[in-house]
């Protein structure tokens, strides 16, 4: 990654300025790598379905029902009882990763939104419903930095996967011998496996804990030696008791030792998340099914595999919701615990609703594809005609496939998509009666509806639902249509095909109306599959009128965001909110739609106008970009799906304490004494008069740009052009009477904030000119009653340097720290330390996918005003 930033405000002295700067162009791959990787995926869940039908070619369907009705009361007791127990201890992965961070919240809202994101990830596992999404929303909303979350996420991941292959490996030494003949394997090559794997491990370890491994330039560190122990027995815990979930539920005639059961267990898990495949499902299963159907019985472990994905996965789903259901009935707090916990669960409703509204489409998917007990038939043949039944199994599937695609919307809080799936669920719960009185689904759609109603406050985003749908959901509902074929064949393969199946009516015959619902299913996935893969064209996008920009400087004046003045250049495009309160201003480089700053205006306004420029980038096939975005956007950022990275820090100096007098002011005071004695002379001259020396500035600019050998900057930046230059007061600087340096400042009227944006001068200036403008525009702007003065940004600086540091910010601190040829981060960073400012982060956030190197190229690109642009001089 080249860190290549915009020269904000004072880097225009810098040594090097970014246009120096090499910048990596994306390869074909990394633009499409999403959908390469949903392909691989959907290919391996493919022969993954083709190896569990291969591998149950014994079974029937009938055996597996047999034996889920075989497993006993006591079973299920004691497999939920193991859940809760598994669930509770994958809480103190948050909790740990809190404490190792030096952060603390209440271990009530900790546990609720572990509980949640586990939940959540243990079905889903993918884009918007992921344990890492609501982690984010539940701690950004509870003051937590973007950098520490994607630290708790990296502690979590990283822990749990470490923790893995040291279990997996510890349990196969003494265990060989018996899992060997299971996957027929010499027991020599497991227990050499085995001991390679942990003496890697246990020497990356030490190396990292005691010197720090090398990776290039970064040096990874990790944690002491307590901290990993208590999150190893953690681990430990965690996988054990998830495996005694599976393990109680196989049959008692079972010849496996829980030992061996565990290690099986333990592999089989890793390699259902290194396939990627949403939930594992289908990889899990083969791997136990390979290594456990010819000692136990394969229609034995398939029946508890079912049974466990039901206990383990679906009942903490269940669990979750109705907690956050019950919280949002009590939404009048009566303690500030009692409020932080409402907070938490208001954040987690519409995600926890989403999946649980995911599972219920992918139920209704799975059941129209299975037999009706015959009971069940002969009591509907009583009561309601064979055309009704027939229409209700075929509806009722693309009822689930719907819910599937209203649960994105559900996951973004849309108020439409609120409406449909309570409409949804509503006739699937009509239609899972009419079609086979399964009242299982339908207790199950009557707690989506509770949930629904109680958190009707959760969803108020007026937004459309004609929203195509991305990588991530469109893999997912291919897997769900390739399993239910998958199902199909294996429940009807005893039937021989014939097209006159097509057209068979009649209570007794299953399989023609399965076919019809696999039809059905094949065909509105694959139009709701074109509809998203064609997307639109990504056409320029237009600068705005002068109509639009005299609108948002309107706002610009009555806010307090000084910067935002920048909307007067006239080369970016203005967005307004629906009432017209608040705008952002953003531009188009390549697939980015990248906004500057946060939208200006009211919280509410400024909320909702993050979701319309993120729906906006999406409907146009691109992906949304915030530059720059301040802490105060972050929750809105989190709701709308974005992902922060940590760009650097703004320096705001307090105006109000803002005194040359005393210690600290020694150096700035000696400064301007200096300036004076020089003959240096300051004043503002206002933008009426502007006009009259607009040739002197013009001069001025050219010279500073020649001498830089530098262009004009956009986007982020100001270009000199005389609109632009005439639009507000300018500072000068005259020495021997003619005019020698000029910022133009950025003001407002609330006089809560101002700023500059050009800053130039002549090569021949007194040296500390720059020093001494500062100073005189501080000052005089103190006098005038301003609050605040906005430096600008220091690129790169503040980023995380503790041992867990995301990627992102290790890669950033490489180039800070030895980046000095190409960009002068730490001086720059200096010269605004001398006014003791106040230094506030600001991020770089990103929607559609976790690249922020593609959007900080895009943003570089727009900066400089396209590649030629950035790399030459």
């Amino acid at each position: 990654m080249k860190p290549t930033l915009d020269n904000s405000k004072l880097d225009q002295d810098a040594t090097n300025s970014p246009e120096d700067l090499a910048l990596p162009v994306p390869s074909a791959f990394s633009r499409h790598a999403k959908p390469i990787a949903a392909v691989l995926t959907l290919a391996v869940f493919s022969m993954v379905g083709f190896a569990i039908y291969r591998l149950t070619e014994e079974v029937t369907y009938a055996d597996v029902i047999r034996g889920l009705q075989a497993t006993g009361t006591g079973s299920i007791l004691f497999a939920t009882l193991f859940t809760a127990l598994s669930f509770a201890t994958l809480c103190f992965y948050d909790l740990n990763a809190l404490s190792y961070i030096g952060r603390k919240r209440p271990i009530a809202e900790v546990a609720l939104t572990a509980f949640s994101a586990y939940a959540v990830g243990n079905v889903a596992g993918f884009g918007a419903l992921s344990g890492g999404a609501i982690r984010y929303r539940a701690y950004s909303r509870a003051g937590l930095a973007p950098d520490e979350i994607g630290r708790i996420v990296g502690f979590v991941t990283l822990s749990f996967s470490l923790g893995l292959a040291i279990i997996t490996s510890l349990a196969l030494i003494p265990m060989s011998g018996e899992i060997a003949p299971l996957i027929g394997l010499d027991p020599a090559w497991l227990f050499g496996g085995a001991i390679v794997v942990l003496i890697g491990i246990g020497t990356l370890s030490v190396t990292a804990s005691r010197n720090g491994l090398k990776i290039g330039k970064m040096t990874l560190r990790l944690a002491d030696s307590r901290t990993l122990s208590r999150q190893f027995l953690v681990t430990v815990l965690d996988i054990a008791f998830s495996a005694t979930v599976l393990y109680v539920l196989l049959p008692p005639e079972a010849a496996i030792s829980w030992p061996a059961f565990f290690c099986i267990y333990a592999v089989a898990i890793g390699i259902g998340i290194v396939s990627h495949v949403p939930a594992g499902i289908g990889v899990f299963e083969t791997v136990m099914i390979a290594t456990l159907g010819s000692h136990i019985g394969t229609d034995a472990v398939l029946a508890a595999l079912v049974a466990y994905r039901l206990i383990y996965y679906v009942l903490p789903l269940l669990i979750a919701i109705l907690l956050v259901t019950v919280s949002e009935l009590r939404h009048v707090a009566a303690s500030p615990l009692s409020a932080g916990i409402a907070r938490t669960a208001g954040r987690l409703a519409p995600p926890l609703l989403a999946t649980l509204a995911f599972v219920l489409g992918a139920m209704l998917i799975l059941s129209s594809v299975t037999p009706t007990p015959d009971t069940n038939l002969d009591i509907l043949s009583g009561y309601l005609p064979l055309p009704l039944v027939e229409g209700a199994h075929f509806l009722a599937s693309l009822t689930g496939l719907l819910l599937i695609v209203v649960a994105r919307g559900m996951s973004q809080r849309l108020d439409g998509a609120w409406w449909a799936a309570v409409a949804l669920s509503l006739l699937a719960l009509l239609l899972s009666i009419a079609k086979a009185i399964a009242v299982f689904e339908a207790a199950m759609l009557a707690v989506l509806l509770v949930g629904l109603l109680s958190s009707r406050r959760a969803f108020i985003r007026p937004a459309s639902l004609r929203q195509a749908l991305t990588t991530s959901w469109l893999l997912a509902m291919a897997v769900l249509v390739i399993g239910a074929i998958v199902i199909l064949l294996f429940v009807y393969r005893d039937v021989e095909y014939s097209h006159e199946l097509w057209w068979q009516f009649e209570f007794s015959a299953e399989a023609p109306r399965s076919l019809r619902a696999v039809l059905g299913l094949a065909i509105a996935s694959s139009a709701i599959a074109l509809f998203s893969l064609t997307r639109p064209a990504s056409h320029a996008v237009l600068p705005s009128g002068e109509q639009d920009i005299a609108s948002a400087v309107e706002l610009v004046n009555s806010n307090g965001i000084a910067d935002a003045n920048l909307v007067r250049t006239g080369d970016k495009t203005v967005m307004f909110s629906p009432d017209g309160k608040a705008f952002l201003m953003y531009g188009k480089q390549g697939r980015s739609f990248i906004a500057f700053l946060d939208p200006i205006g009211p919280k509410a306004s400024r909320n909702e106008l993050v979701w319309l420029f993120v729906e906006t980038a999406r409907a146009a096939g691109c992906r949304a970009v915030f530059y720059q975005a301040s802490p105060v956007l972050l929750p809105a950022i989190a709701d709308a799906g974005m992902k922060a990275f940590k760009l650097g820090e703004l320096a705001v100096v307090d105006l109000s304490g803002f005194d040359l007098k005393g210690g600290k002011w020694a150096g700035l005071r000696q400064s301007a004494t200096r300036a004076e004695r020089d003959g240096l002379t300051f004043e503002i001259v206002e933008a009426e008069n502007v006009a009259a020396l607009l040739g002197d500035l013009r001069a001025i600019s050219d010279a500073w740009l020649a001498h830089h050998r530098a262009k004009e900057k956009g986007f982020s930046l100001g270009a000199f052009t005389d609109a632009y230059m005439l639009s507000q007061s300018v500072a000068i600087l005259r020495f021997e009477g003619r005019i020698v340096a000029f910022a133009n400042i950025l003001l407002t009227d609330t006089k809560e904030e101002a700023s500059i944006d050009l800053m130039r001068f002549s090569p021949d200036a007194p040296k500390g000119a720059m020093d001494y403008l500062f100073i005189s525009l501080l000052t005089r702007l103190r006098d005038q009653g301003f609050q605040h003065f906005n430096l600008g940004m220091a690129p790169l600086s503040g980023l995380s340097r503790r041992q867990v540091a995301p990627v992102w910010d290790r890669i950033a601190n490489t180039f800070y720290e030895h980046g000095e040829r190409l960009y002068n981060f730490k001086g720059l960073r200096a010269f605004k330390a001398k006014f003791h400012p106040d230094w506030q982060p600001r991020y770089l956030a990103v929607s559609g996918g976790l690249n922020p190197i593609l959007a900080l190229v895009d943003a570089t690109l727009l900066i400089g005003g396209g590649l030629k642009g950035v790399v030459k001089k």
